[in-house]
């Protein structure tokens, strides 16, 4: 039986700033990978009019507003999939890499410039 999606039952905005995080740690240009196994974010994006990028993906500046939420990274970090310092530093777990939100391909899509 495949794992379950959504199994934190994550609310729509922990959710997507969770697929954010997981996008930028995908990326050497804002992420390190330590010892264990973890991913710390080196940056977070900075929109440009209605959206911005991550390495070739595009998201909505709508679907970022987590990003800037500390209920959102504060609730993420109850729920052991980052540790975080609101609004200067977050580590994604090792669980919090391999969560499946069910909605990345909502939010990241393909770019075309």
């Amino acid at each position: 039986m495949p794992p379950k999606v959504n199994p934190l039952k994550l609310n729509p905005l922990q959710a997507k700033t969770l697929v954010l995080f997981q996008e930028l740690a995908r990326h050497p240009e804002t992420s390190q990978t330590t010892e264990s196994g973890e991913v710390v974010l080196t940056s977070l994006p900075r929109p440009h009019g209605n959206h911005f990028h991550v390495g070739s993906k595009v998201v909505m500046s709508k679907d970022a507003s987590g990003l800037e939420n500390q209920a959102a990274w504060v609730a993420l970090e109850r729920k052991g999939l980052i540790r975080g310092s609101f609004p200067f530093a977050v580590t994604l777990t090792t669980d919090g890499l391999d969560y499946d939100t069910g909605i990345a391909n909502q939010i990241l899509h393909g770019s075309d410039h």
